[in-house]
């Protein structure tokens, strides 16, 4: 049987690696500017409005950006994860191209908590120094359980997902031999030839730059509601 020929293929489009990057640094800035506190809380603010860019930017890019990159790509049904599970997907799905169905929860359970952690810290009242900037916008009882969430619950989910992330990456490497970082890096796998390329030219690009252009400058909006 001839064997199936492979090409290097654009799986990974540059806006969406350079939001996958962007985003892991500016919420581990957030972090660490949260644990300090005092002065370091401005920035805490600052890094939060990046957030909010940046998912805005991907709610968005899920729907015009790269073919693998789109939501449409990695919204599976519920029988597709259970075959995925089991080992039973056949190899012409292309399952693993993109985002697998285990890491397509990952990235929506992911994005969904930190979309709330931003939510609830646009509203947040720490009875101190710090208002969210739409907090005016709530009532009292409202304001304080979004920052009880938001300095709780919520900041121990997005740490949980983010180890959860790091545990799957590892697995992928040790036990499949898959290396999931590379990928993010330049873009490109080795697939057989037939296999979809997501669109990565200078239009794409400067879609992406217009998108974050606008999403940038709701969140400045949202900020100075505050």
């Amino acid at each position: 049987m001839p064997e199936t020929p492979v090409a290097t293929v654009r799986v990974w489009d540059l806006p969406t690696r350079l939001f996958h990057w962007g985003l892991a640094l500016v919420v581990t800035g957030s972090v660490i500017s949260a644990k300090i506190g005092g002065d370091a809380m401005v920035w805490h603010f600052r890094l939060g409005f990046l957030v909010l860019t940046l998912l805005a930017f991907r709610i968005l890019w899920g729907l015009v950006g790269g073919h693998w990159s789109r939501f449409a790509r990695f919204v599976y049904a519920p029988s597709t994860l259970l075959r995925y599970l089991r080992g039973d997907a056949a190899p012409q799905e292309g399952l693993e191209v993109g985002h697998s169905p285990t890491g397509a929860l990952s990235v929506f359970a992911l994005l969904g908590v930190l979309l709330v952690q931003v939510a609830t810290g646009l509203v947040a009242d720490d009875e101190i120094s710090h208002l969210g900037p739409l907090n005016r916008f709530v009532a009292s009882d409202t304001a304080l359980a979004a920052t009880s969430w938001h300095k709780n619950w919520g900041q121990w989910m997005v740490l949980a997902l983010v180890a959860l992330h790091l545990a799957a990456i590892a697995f992928y490497l040790l036990k499949k031999n898959t290396n999931l970082v590379a990928p993010m890096l330049h873009g490109d796998k080795t697939l057989p030839a037939a296999t979809p390329a997501s669109a990565d030219g200078l239009p794409q690009r400067a879609l992406a730059l217009l998108l974050v252009a606008l999403c940038a400058g709701l969140a400045y909006w949202v900020a100075q509601q505050g």
